[in-house]
C-alpha cells in the first residue's frame, strides 16, 4: 500500500489537526450512510410502483378503483370518491376460484385485497402462494390439507397474476400463512415469509379462467 501524505494546518496543534480530520471523517461516514438509506428507500418505492403496474395489467374496474384509493392513501395522487362509490373501509372483493379437486382458492388482485386475504381472512394452517422475487397476487387455498392438483393449480394462478405471467416457467413459493408476516411500516401488500416450498409452473390463461367461479 503506497504512503499517503496528509496535509496539516501549521496554525493548529497536532491534536487539533487530528480532531479536524476525525470530525471530517465522521461527517463523510454519516453522509454515506444517509445516501445508502435513501437509495434503499428509493428502491422500495420503485418495487412498490412496479407492483402496482403489474396489478393494473389484469385489473377489473373495481380493482382499479381500490388501487386509486390506495395510491391516494399513500400520497401519490389526489382522489375524490365517486358518488355512490364503495366506502373507503369496505371489505375488498377477492377473486374466487375452485380447483379441479373442488377446493376453494382465493386471489388478491391488488394490495388492498392481498392485505385483507393474507393478514385478516386466511387461517394459519392454510397454504399461501406468491411468485418468487417478483410483484404478484397473494393466493390462498382455503383447506388445511390440499391435494397436489390443487397446489399446482393455485401455483399456476399465482404465476398468472404476476409480472411473470408471460414466461414459460415461473417459480412460485408456497408456505403456510403462519409463516407470512408484514414488517412494521411496510408498504401495503408487502410481506416476508419463510419455510417455503418452490413450485415451477407454466401460466395458462385458458386453464386459469376455467377454474374461475
Amino acid at each position: 500500500m503506497p504512503d499517503i501524505t496528509i496535509p496539516l494546518d501549521t496554525r493548529k496543534t497536532p491534536s487539533q489537526n487530528a480532531q479536524y480530520y476525525f470530525t471530517r471523517y465522521q461527517k463523510l461516514r454519516n453522509a454515506v450512510a444517509y445516501v445508502n438509506e435513501q437509495i434503499a428507500l428509493t428502491q422500495e418505492e420503485i418495487t412498490y410502483l412496479d407492483g402496482i403496474l403489474a396489478q393494473l395489467e389484469t385489473a377489473s374496474p373495481s380493482d382499479v378503483e381500490e388501487i386509486r384509493q390506495e395510491l391516494a392513501e399513500q400520497g401519490y395522487i389526489r382522489y375524490k370518491k365517486p358518488k355512490n362509490g364503495r366506502q373507503k373501509n369496505a371489505q375488498p372483493k377477492l377473486e374466487k376460484y375452485t380447483s379441479t379437486s373442488g377446493l376453494p382458492i382465493l386471489v388478491g388482485k391488488n394490495n388492498k385485497q392481498n392485505e385483507y386475504l393474507t393478514n385478516k381472512l386466511a387461517k394459519n394452517n392454510e397454504l399461501w402462494f406468491h411468485v418468487k422475487d417478483l410483484p404478484g397476487s397473494h393466493v390462498v387455498i382455503q383447506d388445511p390439507n390440499p391435494d397436489e392438483v390443487s397446489i399446482t393449480e393455485a401455483a399456476m394462478i399465482a404465476a398468472y397474476f404476476s409480472k411473470a405471467r408471460l414466461s414459460s416457467t415461473v417459480p412460485v413459493d408456497a408456505t403456510l400463512i403462519k409463516h407470512v408476516k408484514k414488517p412494521n411500516g411496510a408498504k401495503p401488500g408487502y410481506v416476508i415469509y419463510d419455510n417455503q416450498t418452490t413450485y415451477f409452473v407454466t401460466p395458462d390463461e385458458e386453464k386459469v379462467q376455467a377454474l374461475k367461479n
